[in-house]
């Protein structure tokens, strides 16, 4: 793939995350799905790397605090020529360059993640660091909706509203679970809007597999003139382009076998998306 024409586009990606788990009997795999579109407008139109460098000293930064759909994130860089295709289809070998949690030796990965909620606090320490050196840098961090049950993300919160860091977005992947079940059943945060909000967040939910709305979104936070950081809100489908697993929280640990694997790339083959 010429990294100056990246093919940013939903249905590629579902298959190179499709690939991947099924060359690496990964799991993980609708974790990954409900955040491809959101991905795909970030990398195509928001996230600035200086020369397509993704150690650039004036990039801006994107934190996949949800460290467990890292698929999808490998499938961007793919996309842009950071990864090649052998540490794809040696995925989860031994030597592996690619593990199942995002990793920040791997350039382009801010940090290491997968202990969940230690992710957003260190994005908003980007974030301050960045005002401080009166830089242009944005900072994105995206989180799962279950994720927010950790206090951390919510230490963080307050000091990003305390410190005006309006350099800062959170994007949460609103996909209604998390591993054990149904976020609401777990521990229900109620509206999650109205929490960002109450916290001094400029907030706004969004359909999160509208790639318009997304763009939109996220253009119209870095167009307001308030100085609060930015909580965009995603509704989105665990699982979302093959049928069978969305809504379907029994992906978020299944491996695909030879049959799985063909019809999720038939599913996703005969996609729209």
């Amino acid at each position: 793939m010429n990294a100056s024409t990246p093919n940013f586009s939903a249905k590629a990606l579902r298959k190179t995350v499709l690939d991947m788990a099924y060359a690496g009997s990964a799991v993980h795999i609708g974790c990954a799905f409900s955040i491809i579109e959101l991905l795909v407008v970030l990398y195509r139109n928001h996230l600035h790397y200086p020369g397509n460098d993704p150690l650039a000293a004036n990039r801006d930064y994107f934190v996949l605090s949800k460290g467990h759909g890292v698929m999808a994130q490998y499938a961007c860089m793919r996309e842009l020529g950071w990864l090649h295709n052998e540490a794809f289809t040696g995925y989860f070998s031994d030597g592996s360059l690619l593990k199942g949690l995002s990793d920040s030796r791997i350039p382009g990965m801010e940090v290491t993640s997968g202990s969940l909620g230690h992710g957003f606090s260190v994005g908003v320490g980007m974030a301050m660091g960045a005002k401080l050196r009166s830089t242009e840098q944005k900072t994105y961090v995206l989180v799962g909706d279950g994720e927010i049950n950790e206090g951390p993300i919510w230490e963080g919160a307050l000091f990003a509203a305390q410190h005006r860091l309006k350099n800062f977005m959170v994007i949460v992947d609103e996909n209604g679970f998390q591993a054990m079940g149904k976020t609401q059943e777990v521990l229900n945060l109620g509206n999650i809007q109205s929490k960002f909000e109450s916290f001094g967040f400029e907030a706004v939910t969004i359909d999160g597999h509208d790639e318009i709305a997304i763009d939109n979104a996220i253009t119209q936070f870095w167009a307001s003139n308030s100085t609060a950081p930015k909580a965009l809100i995603a509704k989105t489908v665990k699982g979302k382009g093959v049928p069978f697993m969305e809504h379907n929280n029994i992906w978020h640990y299944t491996r695909l076998d030879q049959h799985t694997y063909m019809q999720a790339l038939e599913a996703v083959a005969g996609n729209a998306l």
